[in-house]
């Protein structure tokens, strides 16, 4: 050891200590009150101002921003906030962005005693670094506690990493299929499809968003919207524009499809780049580095993305919403009725929303139903199941109780409730005795009119017609026998391009649906060949149900 260690500066000999070990001697200077005040005095006493680097000091103070845990409350921040409102009347922050602890799955304080210790190198060798803070930044507010685990980590890990890295393989897959060129493919804005423009439009919206956002530090609110951003981006405009890729001929359809998931593809790079620095890296170093001339080596070393607000259409997006919306009630109506999506139906009713027709080809599309209407009043598809309300009606009524069920089980239900909101009371007549009801004598609960199944959701009633037709079961069986076709395709290991041969052998009723629609399902599978007949040599067979009826399909590479 030294034999005289200086501390601080200006030095001045007041408290001496010697150390046991060497003799050395270490001088104490008495400005020194304790670790807080010294850590308080950080704002200026690291410049050595107020006696020099003035200039320096004034740049620099306020700081944006501090950073600390929770128990720093009454520590640091508490003497930086004392001591720089004493000497300069102000705080000398601006923000504090205060971290919470964290704890293990069940709540509880880690700790050795209780083994419930996290090993970080075990969760960073397993599930990676941008895993870990991406959990951290989107799993709640960074000054409340958070509870921490593996499993933890993968659910938040699978929801927005996983879902993002799997649009990026679906577009990496056509884009190598197709050798996309950002530059030589480029599509006219004209041709850019309802979809691609609400996909653009909620992309400039989130890029707006997360940049105002991380200005005001809301570190969590701007994660769950790039989370949320990518689920819709996935679910709902991938899913439907699968079929946009598929063509072999650079359509200007295709040329949009391909530039808007390659726009929002890329701008995501930049915009998740502080969230996932290594999986945004590894995206950008494939999308970007070597498809375009004069690119930045890194995605570290771009601007961060600036939106363009004349491609947000705050309208667009809106209906689009509601598009969302009316789907999801027309699924929930389906499953009510368990009727599959593949089933055609015809029709579907909306209250509360009027779209476009655009919008509206989405919803027939998505719901598989030949149109959409809207109504005003959902009532003339749904109803009211009345019971008698045991508690009060059985002291009043006694015998006639069950009576008095069975009338309620026959009325109109719409009419009833009418009559109970407008007059507060029904009276009939059963057995001779008059017979008041009210509202609490009454179990309402909404029920479904025969052939009808409704779905409400705030201000949004969707209504499906489950009435089919000869025409309409013809159409699910078509659909049911793409969709098994797709799925031997996959099974037999086929790339996404192959053209295959199809051949069939099936039940009375469903024969003739499979020759009338030959071509259809032959161009949604890319058969070439689509025919009645054994299986051949060398083709995957196998036996379905479709719909009730038998099908034994074959699927061979051509």
């Amino acid at each position: 050891m030294p034999e005289d260690i200086e501390l601080h500066r200006p030095y001045i000999d007041a408290v001496t200590m010697t150390c046991p070990d060497c003799g050395g001697v270490m001088r104490r200077t008495p400005e020194v009150i304790d670790c807080w005040y010294d850590s308080g005095s950080m704002p200026f006493a690291q410049w050595h101002y107020p006696f020099e680097n003035k200039e320096t000091f004034e740049a620099n103070f306020p700081a944006n921003f501090i950073s600390e845990a929770i128990d720093q409350t009454r520590g640091w921040f508490y003497t930086l906030m004392a001591i720089g409102t004493l000497l300069f009347d102000r705080s000398p922050f601006e923000n504090c962005v205060v971290m919470g602890h964290v704890q293990d799955a069940e709540g509880r304080k880690m700790s050795k005693h209780l083994g419930n210790v996290v090993n970080p190198w075990d969760v960073l060798d397993k599930q990676g670094a941008d895993a870990v803070r991406w959990y951290f930044y989107a799993n709640g507010a960074p000054w409340l506690p958070t509870r921490f685990s593996h499993e933890l980590v993968s659910e938040m890990q699978s929801k927005f990493m996983g879902t993002l890295w799997n649009t990026y393989a679906f577009f990496v897959m056509y884009a190598a299929i197709d050798d996309y060129k950002p530059a030589v493919h480029a599509a006219d804005p004209a041709d850019f499809t309802l979809m691609d423009r609400w996909a653009l439009s909620k992309l400039n919206t989130l890029v707006k968003f997360v940049d105002e956002g991380l200005q005001q530090y809301k570190i969590t609110e701007t994660a769950r919207a790039i989370q949320a951003f990518v689920e819709e981006l996935s679910n709902w405009y991938v899913r439907l524009s699968k079929s946009r890729f598929w063509g072999k001929d650079w359509t200007p359809d295709k040329k949009a499809a391909y530039q808007t998931l390659y726009t929002v593809l890329t701008t995501l790079c930049r915009l998740a780049a502080p969230y996932v620095p290594f999986m945004t890296e590894s995206m950008y170093q494939n999308l970007v580095v070597g498809n375009v001339e004069g690119a930045p080596e890194s995605v570290h070393l771009c601007d961060y993305p600036v939106a363009d607000e004349r491609l947000i259409n705050a309208k667009l997006e809106d209906e689009m919403e509601e598009v969302m919306a009316a789907v999801q009630l027309g699924r929930a109506c389906r499953a009510t009725a368990n009727i599959k999506v593949r089933q055609a139906l015809s029709t579907l009713y909306v209250k509360g929303a009027k779209l476009s027709d655009a919008c509206a080809d989405l919803i027939r599309d998505e719901l598989n139903v030949e149109k959409v209407e809207y109504i005003d009043d959902a009532r003339a598809f749904t109803t009211y199941q009345i019971k008698p309300q045991l508690r009060t009606l059985g002291k009043r009524y006694g015998k006639l109780v069950p009576a008095i069920g069975e009338y309620l089980k026959n009325v109109d239900g719409s009419a009833f409730v009418d009559a109970l909101e407008k007059d507060g009371v029904v009276k009939f007549d059963i057995q001779g005795t008059e017979i008041a009801l009210e509202k609490d004598d009454c179990l309402i609960s909404p029920a479904q009119k025969p052939g009808f199944v409704s779905q409400t959701e705030g201000d949004m009633t969707v209504v499906i017609d489950t009435n089919l037709t000869p025409e309409l079961i013809e159409k699910g069986y078509v659909r049911e026998v793409i969709s098994k076709l797709q799925t031997m395709r996959k099974e037999a290991g086929f790339d996404v391009v192959d053209r295959i041969s199809v051949s069939y052998r099936a039940s009375e009723a469903l024969a003739p649906v499979l020759e009338k629609n030959a071509g259809a399902i032959s161009a949604a599978v890319l058969a070439t060949a689509f025919g009645e007949g054994d299986a051949p040599e060398g083709a995957y067979a196998k036996a379905w149900n479709i719909n009730g009826e038998k099908a034994t399909l074959a699927v061979r590479k051509n």
